[in-house]
């Protein structure tokens, strides 16, 4: 009664007196998820999905596998080139095979049977000659001879020589050149086959699925996303007369609706520079309009599975 009696200007600003009071240090927000898509890096028809939404996975454990029926055919054929060219590289290195070298022996043999035969001709055509037997064009004949047997001779022991050796070296390393090539050609292929099946890089659960199996996947397309329990964190706002207070690795606690106990959170994250508040957020109380937007993550893993992305919190300090 004593208030309606005052003027009317000063019984105006007697509501308004409240608003210059300093806010309380408790602030709203929500929590937000940090997904992990899961997507192959090859194109292919889903054969198996192995999961669904909602799934707790653990670290290694299958996911989804596509149809790996062209890399393992193309496997087979880079297996088979590789075979072949380890081969061809392998002969490279080797000198002629052993039957091979006993036929140009033989041929020595025979070479220097001829050999012994001209020498014994040419020294009887010596003998004629120098007793006026012969002709001196036979002595000539029979000296062509064994120059002729000793050159064949000659010729076959450098076969024989050139037969155990192995290929050129040019020869050598282009052959092992090509047996690499298709070795990690094959590599290739068989890194294709390893990623036709997907598994997941770390605990977590599964958030979302995108495809099924009979669809086709493109190569980078998410096939599902996973939700590891330090992805989830809180988002809120602190009005710019509180954030000063504020530090990295600074405790907070986290309430929910329907979480029980407050949730130990550490800040994460504070931005550089202030906003207006959002249109959207779960407080009628909220006078500031300048606020800061800061992070904070749940100190254990079991605490942040109880956050729910888009959850309204309540965080004190």
């Amino acid at each position: 009664m004593r208030t309606a009696l005052l003027p009317l200007p000063l019984a105006l600003l007697l509501p308004l007196s409240g608003c210059g009071d300093k806010p309380s240090e408790a602030w709203t927000g929500y929590a937000e998820a940090e997904l992990v898509y899961i997507a192959p890096p090859v194109a292919g028809r889903l054969a198996t999905l192995a999961v669904r939404s909602g799934e707790a996975v653990a670290a290694g454990q299958a996911l989804f596998e596509l149809d790996a029926t062209p890399e393992l055919a193309a496997d087979a054929e880079a297996l088979a080139r590789a075979r072949s060219a380890q081969a061809q590289a392998q002969n490279a290195d080797k000198g002629r095979r052993a039957p091979e070298l006993a036929v140009t022996g033989a041929q020595l043999d025979q070479a220097r049977a001829a050999e012994r035969l001209a020498s014994l001709d040419l020294t009887r055509q010596r003998e004629l000659l120098a007793q006026g037997f012969v002709a001196p064009a036979r002595a000539d004949d029979a000296a062509t001879a064994l120059a002729q047997a000793r050159a064949r001779v000659a010729e076959l022991q450098a076969a024989l020589q050139v037969g155990r050796l192995p290929a050129r070296e040019d020869e050598r390393t282009a052959a092992r050149a090509l047996a690499a090539a298709a070795q990690s050609g094959r590599e290739q292929t068989a890194w294709r086959v390893e990623q036709k099946r997907q598994s997941a890089p770390m605990a977590a659960r599964v958030q979302d699925v995108f495809l099924r199996p009979g669809e086709w996947v493109g190569a980078g397309q998410p096939v599902l996303a996973l939700l590891p329990p330090a992805n989830r964190k809180a988002r809120f706002y602190v009005p710019q007369a509180a954030v000063g207070g504020l530090r990295l690795d600074a405790p907070v606690q986290l309430r929910c609706d329907g979480c029980g106990a407050a949730i130990p959170a550490r800040i994460s994250f504070i931005a550089n520079g202030p906003e207006y508040t959002p249109p959207v957020i779960y407080s009628n109380q909220q006078r500031d309009k300048l606020v800061f937007l800061v992070e904070a993550r749940p100190v254990k893993a079991e605490d942040a599975e109880r956050l729910h992305p888009g959850q309204p919190l309540d965080v004190t300090p």
